[in-house]
This record gives C-alpha cells, structure tokens and sequence, in this order.
C-alpha cells in the first residue's frame, strides 16, 4: 500500500476513524481495477476497449468560447414566441400587468428548472437520454419521451422556417405581393379577386397564394408544391448547421442569434418614428391590474416560461454537457433567463410600435369610408345638413372630428341609425384586436410594412430575423434528438444527422398539404403542452426527492466552487413540483373544457370558422400525447422488473488530469465490505460496520448509499473521463 495512502497515515494516528471503505478507497492512487487481482468478475481487460473509451470520452466535442455557447443558448430559447406570442399575451392579459405574473413565474419556475437541465448537463455531460439514466434508471424513459417531443415540435417548427422563407423570397419586388388585391378577367371585364376585394389583400395572399388553403382539415387537397419546396430548403438548412454537430452549429449561433437583435433595434428605432406608435405602445402598456387575479392569466403566463426557455425539450441539457465540468451555469442560466425576458420586451415594443401605426392607418381608412357614406345620406336628405357641426370640413376630416358627427347623427337618429350601416371608427377598437402566430407575422405585421417607406427592405429584413429566430430554436431541438441518441448508442453523427432530416421531412410532407395549416395548429396544441408538463415534473422529482437535494446541492458546490442560494433548495424540492403540478392540472383542465378545434378558412365566405376535429383527427390528436408519454410508463416497468438492464451495477471511475471519481450509488449500508471483498453476503468473511464520511451537520455525503433489490451488485470498474461512464 502507497506510504501516503489514507490507510497507512490512520495507522500511525489516533484519531477515531469515522471514513468508510468506500471513503478510503476514495483518497486511493488509481488503480487499474480490472487487470488487478481485485477483479472477481471474470471480465477479461480489453486494452484496446478501454483505450477507446476513454478516446470517447476525452474527444467529446466542446464549445470554441463562453461567448459561443451563451448564444447557442440564447438563439435555443429566444425564438419565434418571443415575437408573436408574447406581445399577444401581454395585451391579452392586462398589458403592462402581465409583466408581473411573467416576472414572478420566470423567477420561481423558469429560472431554477433552467438551472437544473444546464447543471445535470455539464455535470454529468451527456443527453437527456444519459443524464436521467444516470440520475434514475427507473425514470431513464423521461429522455425518450424528450427525444419523442422534440421530434414532433421538429416536424411543425421547420414549416414555419418553410414559410418564412417563401415570404424572404417574395420581398425581393416592388410593389410587396401582398401589398393589393389582384385583378382577374371575368369575360373582357377585369374585375378584383372576390375572396380577396371580401378580406383583405394580405389575408388573401396568406391564405391562398401561400397555403392554397382548402376549406376542412378533411379535404387534403394534394400537395402544396410551393410549400414543399420551402420545406426542403428549411431541412437542407438545418442539416447543413448540424451536420458536425456544435462545430457547424456554434459557428451559425454567431449570426442567427445576434441577427434578431440587430433587426428588432432597426424596427424599434423606425417604428418610433411611424405616426401612431405611441399609441400603440401606450395601449400596450397601460396596466388593467384587475387581470393580475385572473388565473387564467397566472396560467398562461407560467405556460410561456415554460416554452420560452426551452424546458424538457432536452436542447438545454444538450448544449450544457459540452460545456467543461467547472463552468459558472449558474450564471448561464440567470443571464439567458433575463436576455430572454427583455427580448420579449423588446419584441413587444417592435410590435406595439408598428401595429399601432397600422391601426391609425386603418382608422384613418374607416373615417374617409364612412364619410363618403355620410355625404351620399346628406345628398339624398336621408340626413339633414344642421347634423353636421358647422366646424367639420369633409375635405380635412380628422378623427375628432368624425367621432363628433357620429354621436350626434347616432343621438339624432337613433331609432334608424343601425340602417346607416356606420361604424364608430375608434382607434381603440382597432388596437384591441388581437393577433398572435401566423395571423400576426403574415397577415396583420405585413399589412403593416406595405405602409413603409422602402417596404421591400424593411420585409426583407422582418422574415429574415424570422428565418434566423426559427433556426436557432430547430438547432437547440435537434440537438435534443441527436445529442442523447450519439452519446446512447454510438451512431456516426454525420450519417443519423443527415438520416433524421430526412425522415424528417418525408413525415413532413403532411403540414405541405392544402390542409397541412390545420396540421400544424393540431400538432402545435397538443403533442408537446402535456407531455412536457409531465416530463419537467419527473426531472424536479428525479433530482430532488429520488437523487436528493442535499446531494446534488453538494456536488453542485463542488462543480461550481460555491454553494448555490438556499432558494434553490426550497424551490426544487417544494415550489417548482407544486407550481407545475398546478400547471399540470389546469392544462388538462383547459383541454377538457376547450373543445378540440381549430380554425378553418372558408373560401366562400372569405372568412374563419372554428370547426371540430373529425373522429379520425381526434384519433391521431390522442395519439399524439400517449405516443410522446409512453416512455415514461414503458421504461419505468422494464427496469422495475428487471427486463433490461438499468446500468445501476457499476462503479465509475474517472481517470483525468491525476483525479479519479467514483460513484457507489446503489450500495445498502451494509454492502461496503461485500463490495471489495465478494458479490454474496454469504461470501464476506467478517463483515464490517458501516461508516459514512462526515462533511457536516445536516449534510449527506456525495457517494450516499442506497439500496437496489435482490443484492446484485458489480465490482468491476469502468474506464471513462467523466463521472458519469457508459450507462
């Protein structure tokens, strides 16, 4: 035995003895246990084996700067709801006093479940597969299930980037496309579109130049090949930044995060100078406070920190575990959270600013139109002149004015003034109406730029940041498929990489169809709000009631160099299990009460209807979320009864830079002896007191013992760089 070895310095000291075997073995020179004689497994030392896997392990990829990986988890998690679904949450829930619920939840629910993925990742430096397998075998199928969502929020997400790019390409041109409706000959006589001259022109070009939309989810009409086309290019782009995983990736996250902010500081700073912005960001931001004790309002907002920054998808603990073991997370995740909450802000301001000048635009369109009808009512003494106040000029009539000459002429003529057929044309009615997805970046947001001055260039740049925001979110998600299914089962990343996104987009084809609108909406409402719910709940209780808190607070101050804040403790154990079991209950609550639909356009009537899911719709929408949970239940039985292996029975050991670590997490109490000396208890010759390394009052040891049934336990060592070897 070494002279400097713990054994040998205790026999020479008086001092009570409190370590266990397992604590001594700890403070050991490293020894290769499985050419020694300690090895009783009947394992033969495979050198070339060994030798590859610590390659493996030593060559796993890693981040080229700080500065990279932060904006790979920026560009993860700002993404496209940042844009389109915050503002309408915001103005839907009380405007300004939405913050507040938003801000208390991203602080008790979103920040600690953000630093949670980001430190299991780089502690134990695997996917999402790897990490809850280490962490609890029996919970292992929670990274299935995160791999599963991931792949069906993949196949709708690239659809929109599909989009995107067909308007990118249609803004090279002067005037927009969508800037009018257009003409069509009926005989000799050139007349407007009937669907369009009956909407509007941007709805009509959404609807019918982009989607070809067909009336029903029923009716597939055969493939969009536009769209199909689109799709293509969307996947050839993201298997272009993946295909090297986070070297090609890492280098795209430089432009497809930073991109957004330069665009939205340019529409912010023209925004600002359009007539009406102020209007709209005043509406945005006066507070309704009745709305803060609406729980509807707490619920939405909790469910858009959960979506904003990524949770359960497995892309966080993906970037996290190429990240080296002593890397600040803690400070990742503060400073990701906020960078995401203040680009909402940001976002909402963009949006406000410019949909507020498009609704004194379209004011101002509603008083010229209603007007016209006064002065023909005045023309054919429907209406008496002394209605009209003597200071009104219908050559410059303002806003004031016309509200004026409405209430008298509704005052006057109240009894027929519904048969005037005129409307109040207030700007607040036109700020209040609510858009949010596809209907505000493609419909409302591009009506509004056909007003800009240089439109092309200001749509250019607006589906450009679009393109860059959906990216930078489809690397995060992919990464949540590849990364655990490289690390698990060993694939070439090049060949599964190119392999997924093609398969990929053959599944696809389904959203490219003249129904495939109506495919997204259902995919988009339900394959990923429950089970990712669930999953989110399983990884809180997996690290901290079955892994512990205490254990895991001490590892994390060993990895880190400090000990986190005690609120971290408090949260994971008690606040963020119950807010999201909450959260749990109301999102199947809403899907109970709200009836399963969705809204479709109907030709003929140029116009929306909400109509039910057919039976067979149901079917697949049903499948959806059992197929995305079904991990959950499935492993947990197969590793319960021991059907498969659960990898519980190895001891890691982690040769690097002169350390070794190890890991004796499924050793009863009474096992220590038996662990070293034989596999039976019967076997052990005088077996010895359990003893367990004391780090302090309350404290538990970071090798804390637990039992495993039926007494089976290796006693080989595995080789690997990292704590946490081949599961």
């Amino acid at each position: 035995m070494p002279k400097n070895s713990k054994v040998t310095q205790r026999e020479h000291s008086s001092e009570h003895v409190t370590e266990s075997v397992a604590d001594l073995l700890a403070h050991e020179e490293p020894v290769d246990y499985k050419c020694s004689v300690l090895n009783m497994t009947g394992e033969t030392w495979d050198k070339q084996k060994d030798g590859e896997e610590e390659l493996d392990a030593e060559n796993r990829p890693a981040w080229n700067s700080k500065l990279q990986y932060i904006l790979a988890q920026i560009g993860y998690s700002v993404g496209l709801g940042n844009v389109w679904r915050f503002p309408y949450l915001c103005q839907k829930n009380g405007g300004g006093a939405y913050l507040v619920p938003y801000l208390v939840l991203l602080i008790i629910i979103g920040l600690p479940l953000f630093f949670l993925e980001l430190a299991v990742g780089q502690r134990i430096r695997r996917g999402s597969i790897g990490v809850w397998n280490y962490i609890c075998p029996r919970l292992g199928g929670i990274g299935y299930a995160s791999c599963l969502v991931c792949f069906f929020v993949g196949l709708y997400y690239n659809v929109i980037i599909g989009w995107s790019i067909f308007y990118f390409f249609k803004s090279f041109q002067y005037p927009l496309p969508w800037s009018e409706c257009p003409i069509v000959k009926n005989g000799s006589v050139a007349v407007v579109e009937t669907e369009c001259e009956r909407s509007s022109a941007t709805t009509y070009f959404w609807y019918r130049e982009t989607l070809d939309i067909s009336n029903s989810i029923s009716e597939s009409g055969g493939l969009n090949w536009k769209m199909t086309l689109c799709l293509l290019v969307a996947w050839s782009l993201v298997g272009l930044a993946m295909i090297k995983g986070i070297q090609s990736s890492g280098k795209v996250m430089y432009f497809s995060s930073l991109f957004p902010y330069v665009v939205l500081v340019c529409f912010l700073v023209r925004g600002l100078l359009l007539r009406g912005a102020v209007d709209g960001i005043m509406h945005m931001f006066t507070p309704k406070l009745d709305k803060m004790l609406d729980p509807q309002v707490w619920r939405e907002a909790a469910t858009q920190v959960f979506f904003a920054l990524g949770l359960g998808f497995g892309g966080v603990i993906a970037f996290s575990s190429y990240n080296k073991q002593d890397n600040n997370c803690h400070f990742d995740a503060t400073l990701v959270s906020f960078i995401n909450f203040f680009t909402s802000v940001l976002a909402t301001l963009v949006v406000f600013a410019v949909l507020g000048f498009k609704a004194n635009i379209m004011n101002e369109k509603c008083v010229v139109e209603n007007a016209e009808k006064i002065l023909g009512y005045l023309n054919t003494n429907v209406l008496s002149h002394d209605l009209i106040p003597p200071h009104v000029n219908f050559s410059h009539l303002t806003a004031k004015d016309y509200n004026e000459m409405y209430r008298v002429i509704m005052t006057v003529k109240e009894g027929h003034f519904k048969e005037l057929g005129l409307d109040a044309c207030l700007l607040e009615d036109e700020l209040n109406k609510s858009v949010q997805g596809t209907g505000l970046a493609f419909i409302a947001f591009t009506e509004a730029m056909t007003h800009f001055p240089a439109s092309p260039f200001w749509s250019v740049m607006f589906f450009l940041m679009l393109i860059n925001l959906g990216l930078g979110s489809m690397i995060g998600t992919m990464s949540g498929i590849t990364t655990p299914i490289i690390d698990t089962f060993k694939v070439r990343k090049e060949v599964f990489t190119v392999g997924c996104c093609i398969f990929a987009f053959v599944v696809g084809l389904i959203f490219v169809q003249r129904s495939g609108n109506y495919f997204v909406t259902m995919f988009d409402d339900y394959s990923a709000t429950l089970p990712l719910t669930v999953v989110v709940i399983l990884e809180n209780i997996a690290v901290a009631w079955i892994y512990g808190t205490k254990k895991f607070m001490q590892e994390l101050t060993e990895m880190l160099g400090f000990r986190p804040y005690q609120f971290y403790y408090y949260t994971w154990k008690y606040v963020s299990p119950i807010c999201m079991a909450v959260l749990m209950t109301a999102s199947i609550i809403q899907l109970g009460v709200s009836p399963p639909g969705y809204s479709a356009w109907i030709r003929e009537e140029a116009a929306e209807k909400f109509l039910f899911y057919p039976t067979w719709a149901m079917a697949i929408l049903i499948s959806l979320i059992i197929l995305a949970s079904l991990p959950l239940p499935l492993v947990f039985i197969l590793r319960q009864f021991h059907l498969v292996s659960d990898g519980s029975n190895a001891l890691s050991v982690t040769y690097k830079k002169g350390r070794m670590m190890k890991d004796i997490s499924n050793l009863e109490d009474n096992d220590e002896t038996r662990f070293i000396l034989s596999k039976v208890p019967s076997e052990t010759p005088s077996p010895m007191p359990t003893h367990r390394s004391y780090l302090g009052p309350g404290s538990n040891s970071p090798m804390e013992m637990s039992s495993a049934p039926n007494g089976r336990y290796g006693s080989g060592y595995l080789l690997a760089s990292t704590p946490e070897s081949e599961l």
